[in-house]
């Protein structure tokens, strides 16, 4: 279901500026996510839902301003219309189209494809920690076809949160080394405000100098060709 369309982002697409699309809907729990309204959908059961009809008109009069839009969640692959929106947006305007996701819906995955531009993955720990990463709903095997099937794509990403407890340095090295030379790798900064699990509500989170040392042993270890941070 969409949830909302925003205004514009210089961060969720890289190197444009996008609008976002929220799908509501998500089949990990993870504890630390921001969006927990997104997981649970039925907070928002107030909200205005989106046609795809209007999400196009509405992108339509952005076009000039905007490069780009980023189709996110929750899980976005849950959604049962998400291969005609994409396809929808790519047809009706002359917008690049972004998709997140956790991986987990390989099939869906290879049919969006089609029409996206750019797929942003989320890895959320080492194998060893996938399970508590994901609050029990996903082991790393679960969604090891989608990164061999995104690793085959000419624009992508690969992303993790880094929270302390779920994921620290030595499990990114892991992952990476099982995962194999990623395009590009993101370190996200964890935002503990809002939390699915208030365990991790205000949590203290790790330094900035933290990450970017783990970026710089990403580079010299040549497991990324590129390496980002996002605070």
């Amino acid at each position: 279901m969409i949830r909302s369309l925003t205004g514009t982002s210089l961060i969720e697409y890289p190197g444009k500026l996008s609008s976002i699309i929220f799908i509501s809907g998500c089949n990990l729990q993870c504890p630390y996510c921001h969006n927990p309204e997104l997981v649970r959908p039925d907070m928002l059961d107030k909200e205005f839902r989106l046609t795809h009809e209007e999400v196009i008109k509405e992108l339509i009069t952005r076009e000039g301003f905007i490069e780009a839009v980023t189709v996110t969640g929750g899980e976005p692959l849950l959604y049962s219309g998400i291969v005609d929106l994409v396809q929808s947006i790519k047809t009706g305007t002359d917008l690049l189209v972004k998709v997140d996701t956790n991986g987990t819906l390989p099939q869906c995955m290879k049919d969006v494809l089609r029409f996206a531009d750019y797929v942003a993955m989320d890895l959320k720990s080492s194998p060893s920690k996938y399970l508590k990463a994901t609050g029990g709903q996903a082991a790393f095997s679960d969604v090891r076809e989608s990164i061999d099937i995104i690793m085959t794509q000419p624009d992508y990403e690969f992303r993790t949160t880094m929270v302390p407890g779920i994921v620290d340095r030595d499990d990114v090295i892991e992952l990476l080394q099982e995962v194999g030379i990623v395009r590009r790798y993101v370190l996200q900064n964890f935002h503990s405000k809002k939390t699915l699990s208030a365990e991790f509500r205000d949590m203290p989170t790790y330094p900035k100098g933290y990450l970017e040392d783990t970026a710089s042993i990403i580079k010299k270890m040549n497991l990324a060709e590129e390496v980002t941070i996002r605070l």
